[in-house]
């Protein structure tokens, strides 16, 4: 299943990337216009991430019921590993895989200040991202294709190694979800 999400994670963002900058080659098509569908597609990016974080999560079972929660877990994936030192840091705790260790185990008030830093941290480092490749997207002639798709690529096998360190090897089984069926009687409505 987490395979299956990375391969999807990968290829949504690497078309959508390459799709917007191919737009800058079509004829009649303004740089505006462009620039436009470009920082579109940057959030657009930003909104596939945090999904395949939290979604890797939930496979690993990791509780995303709290916003704090949740924030501390796609900003952490989406900076890599600069996100987990934070992470490890504030929260004054080793461990390789720190997506199940440190948020699950963490209070609410250590996942805020870990956010703080964390928010900082994301604004700059995915602003400055995002910036370069939307200008690189706007690049005629189809090169802009090339350079949205291959950023984005970039960017999403970052996000997907990020993802296996925070978590670690998938789960062999899923015990929160299984509950034990009702008894055949409360199912039968004679």
């Amino acid at each position: 299943m987490i395979r299956n999400l990375e391969r999807m994670y990968v290829s949504a963002l690497t078309g959508t990337g390459a799709a917007v900058g191919g737009v800058a080659a079509a004829p009649g098509v303004g740089t505006g216009v462009a620039l436009a569908l470009s920082a579109g597609e940057a959030l657009s990016s930003l909104e596939l991430s945090a999904l395949f974080a939290l979604s890797i999560a939930e496979v690993h079972g990791v509780s995303i019921d709290e916003i704090e929660r949740r924030r501390t877990i796609v900003m952490g994936i989406m900076l890599g590993g600069s996100g987990s030192a934070t992470i490890g840091k504030v929260a004054e705790r080793t461990g390789q895989h720190w997506g199940r260790q440190v948020v699950a185990k963490v209070p609410a008030e250590t996942l805020r200040q870990i956010n703080r830093i964390l928010g900082k941290n994301f604004v700059t480092k995915y602003g400055t991202k995002q910036g370069i490749i939307v200008l690189g997207r706007v690049a005629p002639f189809g090169i802009g294709a090339v350079i949205g798709g291959g950023a984005n690529a970039a960017l999403a096998t970052l996000a997907v190694r990020a993802g296996r360190r925070a978590f670690g090897p998938p789960p062999t089984s899923w015990p929160w979800l299984t509950r034990s069926a009702p008894p055949a009687s409360e199912n039968s409505h004679s």
